[in-house]
């Protein structure tokens, strides 16, 4: 792993952040909310999307570990008023509902 990769999954990992739902409907209405399955890292998925790493990002898409967020999603965050864990791979903002509550 080269240096400049430590520094971007640095650099992604402390922009990390909770977000209520609320706080990300504008970036879902402009349609760049990513879903990222809870049993994939999410700042590797970030790192993955950021460095154009397209076979890597086609296979989860693919396994349907990530998609653009749907309006099914979106309703059902909206309705349990879920915070999600958020990070941003410009100009796409990645989200991925926390495995347990604990991990909020």
């Amino acid at each position: 792993m080269q240096a400049s990769d430590e520094i971007l999954r640095a650099k992604l990992n402390g922009e990390t952040a909770r977000l209520a739902w609320p706080e990300l409907q504008r970036h879902f209405a402009r349609g760049v909310v990513i879903r990222v399955a809870p049993d994939l890292d999410l700042v590797e998925v970030a790192v993955a999307v950021a460095q154009d790493r397209r076979a890597e990002v086609e296979t989860w898409m693919a396994q349907g570990r990530v998609a653009r967020a749907s309006s099914e999603d979106a309703i059902a965050w909206n309705e349990r008023r879920r915070e999600l864990w958020a990070v941003v791979a410009a100009p796409w903002v990645l989200v991925q509902e926390p495995l347990s509550s604990s991990d909020l």
